[in-house]
């Protein structure tokens, strides 16, 4: 979702077994918590019944991209895709997948067959969703023609039956392990069990989609209101594509619209964060997420809060096409010498936590209950600010590279906060270790995004966010061959690991699984293959009026299916 997250579809394959379950994240790094929390929590919907109406003013930091739920990439696209349309689970205020279409549920004993009851929901055209709508929508993701990036999280992730074959030209869509066994019933065959099956139901790309209609528009498809369903909260009322204010209007057809408190929604575009805060002071937004220098001048307000957005910010090297940067040890010089808090708490200042991990916390959970990633000094021998240690690589990698000085270009996205990090990033790099220097490259999001998809870079500020709920969907970023491990860093270990957490023993063996992929991640931090920065929070204003707003780390970020806005 929303993410700089496109895996090959080479990739490994789902992780099974564990237990794993979504964390609702409100505070990160500990600030503005009982805020954050009584934003995005469930007793919103209570507030719901008794609010008035109204439309709720959201401001965006960029445009949608796609409104194909089976072509979408991005975490906005994704927000507005889920205002109106319903897959076969949502979440709940907690982050659980609970019924949305699909009104029950049966589970094989062998935990491989699903099969999904729908309830009575409607198009915005006025017929019936079907079992057929889902075999479709599937379809199409993992149809080569559709080319979909997200087809994985059918294949590698979802492990439905065929879903790999066809994506490899080797088999017809219509051999795709999903059955419409009736109109109301849908039945899904996987290869292997698959822990987090449920919860993979409210990412978009397994929405479904109307045939017929679909066959009407197939090429303008999703670029208008006239060229897309709803069976959701809301319909979408105006639009055109890189619009930057749009709007949609409750659905009275929804099947649960006598839940649906607020009238509508409005959309504006705002890059601009200073014009965006105004635009909330004067009451034209009622949510509108803030910068560094903003947070000291608000921090105190009460309609402040800070919101876990589950993205880990990272730094890439390009390993496999920079020969000073396959150096090892220049690597954990690297590492060693950026000081985490001092991005987070003078440059941010938006809540996010320094990371020392390649997974983030809070948005995974172990067999014993346990986050994955709460001890953040668990590996700090590979990862921690350290000057003295990042000399002494430095040293080392200078001999053995036999030079003195080093230049890198570290490409950026051109929105505010990347380039604030990375001009201190540069300061630190340059200040600890002598002769280095660092070029910083501003390119939008998009082509920052495919640079470093083909290879074409050095250094690279980027950031990934959870599909899922499960270490592996950072994890599997660095199997060889992952479209996301821009380095193109390979390790046979590694990727051992990965496969026998997935398809081998550790598939069924939830504790062991468990440990084998902390071996995973150590080899990651121990060759310096990427260097954590932080885990990424939202600073927003949330005006009193409004409540029952949820705030969700993983999948869908913001859902107002809840949300209420007083007169």
């Amino acid at each position: 979702m929303r993410f700089d997250r496109r895996i090959s579809r080479r990739s490994f394959l789902a992780a099974a077994g564990a237990t794993s379950a979504v964390l609702a994240l409100t505070a990160c790094g500990g600030s503005s918590s009982s805020v954050a929390a009584s934003s995005a929590s469930g007793t919103a919907s209570s507030a719901a019944g008794t609010a008035q109406g109204g439309t709720l003013n959201i401001m965006l930091e960029t445009e949608v991209q796609s409104l194909d739920p089976q072509v979408a990439t991005d975490g906005t696209s994704f927000e507005v895709i889920a205002d109106y349309t319903d897959g076969l689970m949502q979440m709940d205020a907690d982050g659980a997948a609970v019924p949305a279409i699909a009104e029950t549920y049966d589970i094989s004993e062998d935990g491989k067959t699903y099969t999904f009851h729908l309830r009575d929901a409607k198009w915005s055209n006025g017929e019936a969703v079907t079992a057929a709508d889902f075999v479709f929508g599937w379809q199409r993701a993992v149809d080569p023609a559709t080319a979909s990036e997200y087809s994985y999280m059918l294949s590698d992730i979802g492990q439905v039956v065929n879903a790999a074959e066809i994506i490899a030209g080797e088999k017809p869509v219509t051999d795709l392990g999903v059955t419409a066994v009736d109109d109301k019933t849908l039945e899904v065959q996987l290869n292997v069990p698959v822990s987090y099956f449920l919860s993979l139901m409210y990412f978009p790309t397994f929405y479904p989609v109307n045939e017929a209609f679909y066959n009407t528009c197939k090429d303008t498809f999703g670029t208008s209101p006239d060229t897309v369903l709803s069976n959701g909260a809301f319909k979408l009322t105006d639009y055109q594509p890189a619009a930057t204010a749009f709007t949609l209007e409750k659905n009275p057809d929804y099947y649960d619209a006598g839940k649906i408190a607020l009238d509508g929604l409005a959309y504006q575009v705002i890059k601009d964060s200073q014009q965006a805060l105004m635009s909330y002071q004067t009451g034209a937004l009622d949510m509108t997420l803030l910068n560094g220098e903003q947070v000291d001048q608000v921090k105190d307000d009460p309609e402040f809060t800070s919101v876990g957005a589950g993205y880990l910010w990272y730094i890439s090297p390009n390993i496999g096409s920079v020969p000073e940067l396959a150096n090892e040890n220049l690597r954990k010089a690297i590492t060693f010498a950026l000081d985490r808090d001092a991005i987070t708490g003078d440059v941010l200042k938006d809540g996010s936590a320094p990371c020392y991990t390649v997974v983030p916390p809070q948005f995974a959970t172990g067999p014993d209950g346990s986050d994955f990633s709460a001890d953040q000094t668990k590996f700090a021998e590979f990862c921690a600010y350290d000057a003295d240690k990042a000399k002494e690589y430095y040293e080392q990698a200078k001999s053995e590279l036999g030079k003195d000085t080093f230049t890198f270009n570290m490409v950026v996205d051109a929105d505010d906060a990347p380039q604030k990090v990375a001009q201190v990033v540069k300061e630190q790099l340059e200040t600890t270790l002598a002769g280095f220097t660092l070029n910083l490259t501003v390119e939008p999001k998009k082509q920052r995004v495919q640079d470093m998809q083909d290879g074409n870079f050095e250094i690279g500020l980027t950031r990934w966010g959870p599909d899922y709920a499960d270490p592996m969907t950072y994890l599997g970023m660095w199997v060889t061959g992952n479209s996301n491990n821009y380095g193109l860093w390979s390790d046979a270990d590694y990727d051992a690991i990965i496969d026998e957490c997935t398809t081998g023993d550790l598939c069924t063996d939830p504790e062991g699984r468990w440990a084998a992929l902390y071996e995973a991640e150590q080899i990651v931090l121990e060759q310096a293959v990427i260097f954590p920065l932080y885990g990424q929070c939202n600073a927003e204003m949330v005006s009193s009026a409004v409540t029952g707003v949820a705030f969700h780390p993983v999948a869908l970020n913001r859902v107002y299916k809840n949300a209420a806005k007083s007169e």
